[in-house]
């Protein structure tokens, strides 16, 4: 069968490289087509466009670039009639993927949705649209289930992918990253992730930046991705003695004492490997105006959204700042307590995740539901 996957962002391309995995696995004949990044790529889907073209972060950035996201849609749109795949998975990417998905309802064409959009936290109104054009949406986060049924709209939750992801990974000692990195054997890792979107590098990481000169005893390392230009990132750093890891995020975390992160999935990573963190955000100052006014959770981070509780600080805006960096990032290294209920707290995170599987239950959901259709044998 013929799938077309839309991803619009670094997470969304982790998490449809895993589904496409599994998807490989039930029907080895599938071929895979869209929107997405190198992850897909390496899963053997053929991309249309890379994420790196869409990656708008704020109300304000994404109007002003509205003709090159009005235009990616229309190339979408074009793609999906000539194509005319089996089915249309979108992942997350609300602005884009259900504008996609009003389209290819019209076509007759089942459409999937893998990773909930954050409707739980604002655009409550988008639900509409969702159980209008929407065939089957397959949440990842524990409290998505019952949010959605006080609109009587049932999902399927299937626990996070993240977990996959974590499967057998092939991840380098000390010894080997430090020396291939040229590292310090001698001082431990501050990890500093900045995010995957240039507008939000851009505001993160100075401030990030900002404390390094505080904590001598330690070597920061910036975990950063492909997708991004070196030189980008160089123009930033100036000065600062840190390092750059490219697509290395994962053997970074795994050797880190601590990390500075920008809001997003990378919080959750960072607490898969038991790391203690701060959590950082800044948006353009009108983009944040807006958020304020309509955002409607407590909290930015997914593990303080999982536990409906701050258990790791998130900083942000006018927060984000030097003296609060190098207080909680003092907190986090220095403060044995502190770090102990952090960790704690992380091991109830990952029993609330739902263990591992999740992106072969979704795969067997989605190709079920299209066999069903075409009363084709299950899987």
């Amino acid at each position: 069968m013929k799938y077309y996957i839309i991803a619009g962002e670094a997470s969304g391309d982790l998490h449809a490289a895993n589904l496409i995995k599994e998807i490989k696995i039930l029907d080895s004949a599938a071929e895979i087509r869209g929107f997405g990044g190198d992850k897909m790529m390496e899963q053997g889907a053929e991309l249309v466009m890379h994420y790196r073209d869409l990656d708008f972060m704020g109300f304000v950035e994404v109007i002003g670039n509205l003709k090159t996201v009005l235009k990616s849609i229309r190339i979408c749109k074009n793609d999906i009639n000539t194509v005319k795949p089996d089915a249309v998975i979108l992942v997350d990417y609300p602005g884009f993927n259900l504008r996609i998905a009003a389209y290819v309802a019209k076509l007759k064409i089942p459409v999937f949705y893998y990773v909930s959009p954050q409707i739980w936290a604002w655009k409550q109104g988008r639900i509409r649209k969702i159980k209008k054009y929407v065939d089957t949406m397959l949440v990842i986060l524990p409290f998505e289930k019952e949010f959605y049924s006080k609109f009587n709209y049932q999902v399927n939750y299937i626990g996070h992918p993240l977990l996959d992801a974590f499967e057998n990974l092939n991840l380098p000692d000390r010894n080997t990253l430090i020396e291939k990195h040229n590292l310090s054997h001698r001082k431990e890792i501050i990890a500093l992730l900045p995010g995957s979107r240039k507008q939000e590098i851009a505001r993160i990481l100075p401030e990030m930046l900002s404390v390094v000169a505080e904590f001598p005893n330690y070597q920061f390392v910036i975990a950063a991705t492909n997708a991004i230009n070196e030189k980008f990132y160089e123009k930033l750093i100036k000065n600062y003695p840190v390092s750059i890891l490219f697509n290395q995020t994962y053997a970074l975390l795994k050797h880190t004492k601590a990390a500075l992160v920008a809001s997003g999935t990378a919080t959750l990573e960072t607490a898969l490997f038991n790391i203690p963190q701060v959590v950082c955000y800044s948006a353009n100052a009108l983009s944040y105006f807006i958020a304020k006014k309509i955002v409607k959770v407590k909290y930015i981070s997914l593990v303080n959204l999982i536990m409906n509780k701050p258990v790791i600080t998130e900083l942000i805006q006018y927060n984000l700042n030097t003296k609060n960096l190098k207080d909680e990032l003092l907190n986090i290294t220095e403060n044995r307590k502190k770090t102990e209920l952090l960790l704690e707290n992380y091991v109830e995170v990952k029993r609330m995740l739902g263990g591992k599987g999740a992106s072969a239950r979704a795969a067997r959901i989605i190709i079920n539901s299209i066999r069903e259709s075409t009363d084709v044998e299950q899987v």
